[in-house]
């Protein structure tokens, strides 16, 4: 599965575990190449395993392309910018898929979904974030056109639902606060309101579906938003970790059963790595 291992291969870099040279270096390389190699006939980056939707996948491998681009030795860096401009082209084509109204602007599973939800869509938006930043043509009205369908997900309570109408959670909260963050909306009013809305309802470890995930996108975007959001929301997070890993250094997958320990180990690394500001995109 390309998304978990480019997760994975991210929760390395995100400690500063940087390609071939560093401890470890040589599993980052051979994450890249396992994404680099899994490249199908129509561009996507998907992989022989299964996925809960192509464009899961495709998004997160081609965020983790982004940001290795420029760390990795000549001949991968060759093979990267031969992917790499493929693979935001096919992002790109399905945000202008014909969408219902409510829809235009994001993504959904498929690279000809007619519908999007705010899940699927922080991970175009950021793997095309990622790659303007490093200085890839990516037009910058689609990353305006992902924010406008991020704000028809906002709530009246400063929450985000999974698609326009529908009600807050923190998973759905964490990826809308990151996005704004992260795309010119810097402690905005709608930023702050999310801020506000986590630590009303932060993520629960237990009986929650889509902790690792919602702790993912919280964590990144609290920290974004300052201290004065990122620390009480940590506090509370660490301890839940922690109290929680497992003696061989995993994590339980809980609801995420179906993804795996891997999934929720990175994941769980990504979240309390936020300080360390390794990977380009995450940085203040």
């Amino acid at each position: 599965n390309t998304g978990i291992t480019s997760l994975c291969v991210m929760a390395f870099l995100a400690k500063g575990c940087t390609p071939g040279t560093s401890p470890h270096g040589e599993v980052v390389n051979r994450g890249i190449d396992f994404v680099l190699g899994s490249r199908q006939e129509n561009g996507t980056l998907v992989g022989p395993g299964r996925s809960h939707g192509p464009m899961y996948s495709h998004a997160i491998a081609t965020l983790l392309l982004s940001e290795v681009s420029g760390m990795v030795d000549a001949e991968r860096q060759e093979r990267i910018d031969a992917v790499l401009p493929e693979a935001l082209r096919i992002i790109l084509a399905a945000q202008q898929v014909e969408k219902l109204q409510s829809s235009r602007g994001g993504w959904r599973y498929q690279t000809d979904s007619a519908d999007s939800d705010i899940s699927c869509t922080g991970w175009p938006l950021m793997a095309l974030r990622s790659a303007r930043n490093s200085g890839a043509d990516v037009p910058a009205q689609s990353i305006d056109y992902a924010l406008e369908f991020v704000m028809r997900c906002r709530t009246g309570d400063g929450g985000f639902a999974y698609m326009p109408g529908q009600g807050p959670g923190p998973a759905r909260t964490g990826v809308g606060l990151l996005c704004l963050e992260l795309c010119g909306r810097h402690r905005d009013e709608a930023a702050l309101a999310a801020g506000e809305w986590l630590l009303r309802h932060p993520p629960e470890h237990h009986g929650q579906q889509w902790y690792y995930y919602s702790i993912y996108y919280c964590s990144h975007g609290m920290f974004q938003l300052g201290d004065e959001y990122w620390e009480p929301f940590a506090e509370r997070m660490y301890e839940a970790l922690l109290k929680n890993q497992r003696p061989d250094g995993s994590w339980p997958p809980g609801s995420a059963g179906r993804e795996g320990e891997c999934y929720a180990t990175a994941m769980s690394i990504l979240a309390m790595s936020v300080p360390y500001c390794q990977l380009p995109i995450y940085q203040r």
